[in-house]
């Protein structure tokens, strides 16, 4: 037997994202979203994640085990994707979910197999420990919170900005982007990069400027950048602080 738990754990994970999305055609997705329970490809799909866990398993573990947990990982993945089968391909939140369900069943195995409870401990200690909530609640601040704050201050010249030319909610989404880049950036003390981004934005915009109702809405844009990019350096800065003194 070879390998640590986390080598396990690891290949584990790597074993399904071969599967899904190197080992998984087109043809079989499309197949499985038409017949679904019927969907030979569903079936075929199925088998292979069993197939690459066994082979992760198999390093580690005897081969009744191994053959166990092979076997548990192909028939919920099969159970999973039958599911997910009847809910619409486009959707963001059923992709997301989907996948969360396959690594939460990996993970599962891993603890069974392993066979120890010392790494859950350690995992709910570093969630609850002040410095990770800190964080946590610094990523919450700069996401939906700052931009109600953004959306508030800027009212007041909004109304003069013609908004038909631009994609619905991107504005607000773009913001969202950005803080989080710009408070990735300041809390791993890396301030660079926030200028590139912040002028890469600035040449963006000035690029489309070619008359008067797009410069109202330039300056309108970079205002709420500037405003966007202000709020989050402060607040960065303010928990890279209190994250060093905790």
């Amino acid at each position: 037997m070879i390998g640590s738990p986390l080598t396990t754990l690891l290949l584990l994970l790597i074993a399904h994202l071969a599967g899904d999305f190197l080992l998984q055609s087109a043809a079989w997705v499309r197949d499985k979203n038409a017949r679904r329970q019927r969907s030979r490809a569903l079936y075929l799909h199925a088998g292979v994640h069993g197939a690459l866990a066994w082979l992760v398993l198999i390093s580690s573990q005897s081969f009744a085990t191994a053959l166990l947990g092979a076997a548990f990982i192909a028939v919920t993945h099969l159970v999973i994707d039958a599911f997910k089968s009847h809910a619409p391909a486009e959707h963001v939140r059923y992709f997301v979910v989907d996948q969360a369900l396959h690594v939460s069943v990996l993970v599962i195995i891993w603890a069974w197999l392993v066979g120890d409870g010392a790494w859950l401990g350690h995992a709910v200690a570093w969630l609850l420990h002040p410095r990770t909530l800190l964080v946590t609640l610094a990523y919450l601040i700069v996401m939906r919170p700052f931009s109600i704050l953004i959306a508030l201050i800027m009212r007041r010249w909004s109304h003069g900005v013609d908004n038909s030319g631009t994609l619905a909610d991107a504005g607000a989404r773009i913001g969202m982007l950005e803080r989080f880049l710009v408070l990735t950036f300041v809390l791993a003390d890396q301030l660079v990069p926030i200028g590139f981004l912040l002028a890469a934005k600035s040449v963006l915009r000035f690029g489309d400027l070619r008359e008067d109702r797009d410069r109202k809405l330039t300056e309108y844009v970079l205002l709420g950048t500037m405003l966007s990019f202000s709020l989050t350096l402060t607040l960065g800065i303010l928990i890279a602080h209190w994250y060093a003194a905790l």
